[in-house]
């Protein structure tokens, strides 16, 4: 059975990226340009989440992180947030994620760190 990655971005051409690498890595991945459906629990149960920190209107991946790290269902999924913003390292931190990539980074270095927090 494939692992399973869910991607929280807003924008269409990352989505794209991470789609492309991950798949071609044999993982399977589902994504969501924002997290209403998170929030409301209608999700898909990944071996990890990928969250970018800044998305579009008022939603922020430090929020959704905190969410899925407060409700017993997600608690111990890894989730990794993605982010070019100055400081991110501390703040996934404090939201609870379990790890942080940031931006630019490289395939290698992506891949690196899925593998890392992938669930067994």
């Amino acid at each position: 059975m494939k692992k399973k990655i869910v991607i929280v971005d807003d924008d269409l051409g990352i989505q794209d990226i991470f789609k492309l690498i991950l798949e071609k890595e044999g993982y399977e991945t589902a994504i969501y340009s924002g997290g209403k459906a998170l929030f409301q629990n209608k999700r898909d149960e990944p071996n990890v989440y990928l969250l970018d920190k800044q998305l579009g209107g008022m939603e922020d991946g430090l929020e959704i992180c905190r969410h899925l790290k407060s409700d017993a269902a997600t608690k111990n999924t890894p989730v990794v947030m993605v982010s070019a913003t100055p400081g991110i390292r501390e703040m996934a931190r404090q939201a609870g994620a379990n790890d942080c990539i940031e931006k630019p980074f490289t395939k290698k270095e992506l891949l690196a760190i899925i593998e890392k927090n992938m669930l067994q």
